[in-house]
């Protein structure tokens, strides 16, 4: 498998700099731009390019010039790939009066929670607990948190610390107070300022912690085990494969396919926010999926999986989501 060398990441990085960078996100229809390899005829080549994401391909044709991604930036090659709209993975369905079935095991109560299971706050449908990972300050005891998204424990931004936080999540039959697992403890905001330009929004991560007691918290993945360390940014590579396992689509894996990702998401409510150093990979999520932990096959933590398309999914590389979050894993 076609890998991008560090050496190859670093000139690339290097073109794709904030003045070239934006001058291709504000083409029409460009949601994103990342590190990868061209891909001509179906193949991934070994050629390092600027990945130029799209919602839809058009002919050149059809596009006025100023519209036109050119072939090459700076000498780097450009590619472009159709994505559709990205938007956040969280569970679309809605629930009525009497409340969903359980369409999965995942989706049902479990105690105590581990990574992969429905989790979210009351004013969410569902997410997934990614994991559950640990802080320590000073000579204080630990304390021990689920990992998971702002949006699936903190309703973007609008949640309060100490809210409650329901396994399973409300669409899958979870009801304050029997189904409390944890309070939410911390979430990074997410800027959707929109008087602020997307050029100028710095969001690194869609991340959040709830606190809840170590005897109803299980560190093991479902299906994947238990979490071994963290990959640094420089080390998560194009190439990788990973694996997950989510709330919606259980376990399953992919392969990174860009990183140092810059990316346009939809919140729902006429919400976009802009988000940096982001991973894209195959399309290995859904709907309900948001908030799940991905690794690469030794079970180290990759990325905390937010968003996607039919086409890609779309992750924050854990190293920020580990050091906003001054969090650790066991």
């Amino acid at each position: 498998m076609p890998h991008l060398s560090k050496e190859e990441r670093e000139h690339v990085r290097n073109v794709k700099n904030k003045k070239n960078e934006n001058d291709i996100l504000k083409k029409h229809n460009v949601v994103g731009l990342g590190i990868g390899l061209k891909v001509k005829n179906g193949q991934q080549t070994k050629t390092p390019a600027l990945i130029t994401y799209v919602t839809k391909k058009e002919s050149l044709e059809s596009l006025k010039q100023e519209d036109v991604v050119p072939s090459t930036v700076d000498g780097v090659e450009t590619d472009v790939i159709e994505i559709g709209m990205p938007k956040v993975q969280i569970e679309t369905k809605q629930s009525d009066l009497f409340r969903a079935l359980p369409s999965n095991e995942l989706s049902s109560k479990i105690r105590p929670v581990k990574g992969g299971w429905s989790v979210g706050h009351p004013g969410i449908t569902a997410g997934t607990a990614g994991a559950i990972v640990y802080k320590q300050e000073n000579n204080q005891s630990r304390k021990y948190f689920i990992l998971s998204n702002n949006h699936v424990l903190a309703k973007s931004n609008e949640a309060s610390v100490g809210d409650p936080i329901l396994q399973p999540g409300t669409v899958d039959g979870g009801v304050q107070p029997d189904d409390q697992v944890a309070s939410l403890s911390n979430f990074i905001p997410i800027d959707f300022t929109p008087e602020i330009p997307l050029e100028e929004q710095d969001n690194l991560v869609d991340a959040a912690i709830a606190e809840g007691s170590l005897q109803e918290l299980d560190r093991e993945v479902y299906w994947s085990g238990y979490v071994k360390g963290w990959l640094p940014k420089e080390e998560v590579e194009v190439g990788m494969q990973i694996k997950k396992t989510g709330r919606t689509t259980g376990y399953t894996t992919g392969e990174i396919i860009s990183v140092d990702a810059t990316i346009d998401v939809n919140f729902g409510s006429n919400r976009v926010a802009r988000f940096h150093d982001q991973i894209l990979t195959t399309n290995m999520s859904e709907g309900g999926d948001s908030g799940s932990l991905v690794t690469d096959h030794e079970n180290r933590a990759i990325g905390l999986l937010f968003a996607g398309s039919p086409q890609v999914t779309i992750l924050n590389q854990i190293e920020h989501v580990k050091n906003k979050l001054e969090i650790d894993f066991l």
